[in-house]
């Protein structure tokens, strides 16, 4: 494990270098449109085409990866990332970022699977639930170091641009630099989401859920906190102290779905962050301290209900099915994350600023009446249950094999994958796959 750990490490400083970016980007967009003036539902049309672009790079970027190679495609969706960033505060047209939010979102995609397939690859049987582990909270401390770098600058300069494009740009150092041999990625049967609603209708819409929460409080969170006159220190605590809470309950929700059963845990979970949500909106900048709370419960339960999607989702496929429906889960949240903005956005137009969270709450409320009413599938009791693991969606493109469900992830009859062939090719020279891509 710490072989493979040191072997990874500069893998893992490209994600953290990127996440942080990225992170940083998202929250910074949403609080310079608002100090400029744009109304919500501007803001919320304007950022939602970057989720759009996200789901387009989840089912095309990765035939730019085959074609051309990982580490070339890598350094190009990173030099397309990193001059959208510095495109933004040029011209502040919200045409013009809309249509680079949306190539931002699908160059993001490819970044996160060229990443996430080479970090998958140096996984076998003994160690992928670890590493899975490990790569979940390095992903979420890079999203909560975004929040804090918006401390950095003033919002309406160009020197939080720049520093977002260069931690993507830095991120290509680490990843160009490694000597280890590219992964391949495989392209099993795809499962629509139709499909998949058929066998599990709350894991379908519970993604559908936790995409349309999540995407609108990053895009709309900023906008809320400018509108209700926090400063740029306490905005950052807000938008920070979410993705911290997301981590902290991620442990304990998870126990209870594995100990408990998994339709009750959900519809505990949907209720408490809809209670959370509403005292969030009545609190508004009453209370600092409490707003925090709130909010950091709200978030951190909504975070958790992909995870439980999931899980649910896995309990009724077969072992040879969990890829393919983790795929399409993926897809339901990215669904949900190009709805999310504009509902939020509407609400807040027509409520104020509390209309972000009103609205989710009549969104997790349409999710226990669909559980409560219209649910009929079969329940796996507790003790039968797949054994339940903590992921955000953005962090699972090529993870799907590394999942430590997925009886798949080594070879088709359960046979432990062998790596040696990726252990001894660590000195073989960067040069050697770019002439065999050109080739």
């Amino acid at each position: 494990m710490k072989a493979t750990a040191l072997s990874l490490s500069a893998l893992m400083a490209s994600i953290i270098l990127l996440i942080t970016g990225n992170a940083f980007l998202t929250t910074l967009l949403g609080l310079r449109l608002s100090i400029e003036g744009f109304n919500a539902t501007v803001i919320g049309w304007t950022l939602v085409f970057y989720s759009i672009g996200f789901v387009g790079g989840t089912l095309y970027a990765s035939r730019i990866i085959t074609r051309v190679g990982h580490i070339r495609a890598f350094a190009v969706f990173a030099a397309v990332l990193a001059a959208a960033i510095l495109i933004h505060p040029m011209s502040v047209e919200t045409w013009l970022w809309g249509g680079l939010r949306a190539l931002a979102g699908f160059v993001m995609a490819g970044l996160m699977i060229v990443m996430e397939s080479w970090f998958s690859s140096r996984a076998d049987n003994t160690n992928r639930a670890s590493l899975f582990a490990v790569y979940q909270v390095v992903f979420f401390l890079s999203t909560a170091a975004g929040q804090v770098l918006i401390r950095i600058g003033d919002p309406a300069d160009f020197i939080p641009f720049s520093l977002a494009a260069i931690l993507v740009v830095l991120a290509v150092a680490p990843l160009s630099m490694t000597r280890h041999a590219s992964p391949t990625i495989e392209h099993g049967q795809r499962m629509t989401i139709r499909q998949l609603f058929q066998t599990s209708p709350v894991g379908t819409l519970g993604a559908l859920v936790a995409g349309l929460l999540i995407s609108a409080f990053y895009t709309m969170g900023p906008v809320y906190a400018d509108r209700i006159n926090l400063d740029v220190t306490q905005i950052s605590n807000f938008m920070a102290s979410a993705i911290v809470a997301a981590m902290i309950l991620a442990w304990p929700i998870g126990r209870l779905c594995d100990r408990y059963d998994r339709y009750r845990v959900i519809l505990a979970a949907a209720a408490t962050a809809a209670l959370c949500s509403l005292a969030a909106a009545l609190i508004g900048s009453f209370n600092m301290v409490l707003l925090i709370l709130a909010v950091g419960l709200y978030m951190g339960i909504s975070a958790t209900l992909y995870p439980i999607a999931v899980a649910i989702t896995n309990d009724l496929m077969d072992t040879h099915e969990i890829t393919s429906a983790s795929t399409a889960l993926l897809l339901s949240y990215g669904i949900g994350g190009c709805i999310g903005p504009i509902i939020s956005s509407l609400f807040m137009q027509v409520l104020g600023p509390g209309g972000l969270f009103v609205s989710n709450a009549l969104i997790l409320g349409a999710l226990i009446a669909f559980i409560f009413a219209g649910s009929r599938q079969a329940r796996s009791p507790a003790k039968q249950h797949e054994t339940f693991y903590t992921t955000m969606p953005e962090a699972a493109l090529g993870l799907e094999e590394l999942d430590p469900r997925n009886a798949d992830f080594g070879h088709a009859h359960g046979e432990k994958q062998d790596f040696s062939d990726l252990d001894e090719s660590i000195g073989t020279d960067i040069d050697e796959e770019m002439r065999a891509t050109d080739a």
